[in-house]
């Protein structure tokens, strides 16, 4: 796979985008929130504290075998993905490239902290704290030397500690060298490599639900659950890739590559809607997972469709334009030119 620049979109001024890979960043967003949900909404938490035991809950169960664990590391190695892109931008915009992106990472974790005071348990402040960390490397390292760096940082987390935050660094490497060597190209057009990649993946799923089911509790917490989310981020991943090549592709794009493109504005104003359910409905008290989880649809229901009316309009979602101002000290463009339209 080589590097092929995308050409230059002239209603914003920018390279063209990856649709895919909005989709899929979009498709993360909604396995992100599931996630999320629970835990802002603090589910049966209260009645724990006050001496209940824990009721059975399928819905739960449900989600540690398909979603927990499943989605961060998509969400994280688009974030690699995305911190090389805008290098390579910034590389043919600006004399120290390594400015912009310390300046967009140091943004980050200010909207990180910000969303704090709703929402604790948010990452930007830690994808913020990594990406600066690594970005020497992405910088001025080769790419193969990045590539190989994150894959190495990857197994190792994820063979001794089951992934979480220590998996961080390896999978932003990964998805920055990755960028680096074409993936999203190969990717959107999801060739025999990919199909490959996918086989091999549906196979090891099945040994790897098999180990976090002989390991019962939430799976990020144990090994088992942690691999078993990575072989099937993989799974989910590639699985797109090719239903893009199919018919089904328009259904893909109208769902899920609005919510991608306005990812962090999504992110950010579910935390901020989940937070102020909170005052209202007393989770706390709560047997089941459910009514978080119908709610959490809901939201990403409406933000698809509130998305694709923004970006009628606007060429960034709300929080994107102020990040992306941040990134490169200058007000970007806001409204689209109707005659672009």
């Amino acid at each position: 796979m080589t590097m092929t620049a995308p050409t230059t979109d002239p209603r914003t001024g920018t390279r063209q985008r990856w649709r895919f890979i909005d989709s899929l960043r979009g498709f993360a967003v909604l396995g992100i929130l599931l996630v999320n949900a629970v835990d802002i909404a603090r589910v049966g938490m209260d009645r724990m504290l006050e001496g209940g035991t824990r009721v059975p809950d399928p819905v739960l169960d449900a989600l540690y075998l398909t979603v927990q664990t499943r989605f961060v590391p998509i969400f994280v190695f688009l974030f690699g993905m995305s911190l090389w892109i805008v290098l390579d931008g910034a590389r043919a915009r600006s004399p120290r490239p390594w400015l912009v992106l310390t300046r967009r990472l140091v943004a980050l974790a200010l909207i990180g902290g910000l969303l704090m005071l709703v929402y604790p348990g948010n990452v930007l402040i830690e994808y913020g704290v990594v990406g600066l960390l690594v970005l020497p490397v992405v910088c001025l390292a080769p790419r193969w030397v990045v590539l190989g760096a994150g894959a190495v940082l990857t197994v190792v987390a994820y063979a001794f500690l089951g992934g979480g935050l220590a998996a961080t660094p390896g999978l932003v490497l990964l998805g920055a060298g990755a960028a680096a060597y074409g993936l999203p190209r190969a990717l959107e057009s999801a060739g025999r490599t990919v199909a490959v990649v996918l086989a091999g993946a549906a196979v090891l799923t099945v040994p790897a639900l098999l180990w976090q089911l002989g390991t019962p509790g939430d799976p990020r917490f144990s090994n088992a659950g942690g691999t078993a989310g990575l072989v099937m981020a993989v799974l989910y991943t590639t699985g797109l890739a090719m239903l893009w090549r199919t018919p089904a592709r328009r259904v893909i794009a109208a769902v899920f590559e609005p919510l991608g493109r306005m990812a962090l504005t999504n992110y950010v104003t579910a935390a901020l809607v989940v937070a102020l359910t909170t005052l209202f409905v007393d989770y706390g008290h709560m047997t089941s997972v459910l009514p978080v989880v119908l709610l959490a649809l809901g939201i990403i229901a409406v933000q698809s469709v509130l998305s694709r009316l923004w970006l009628r309009r606007f060429v960034y979602g709300p929080v994107e334009w102020v990040w992306r101002a941040a990134t490169w000290l200058r007000l970007p463009a806001f409204r689209r030119d109707a005659r672009l339209l």
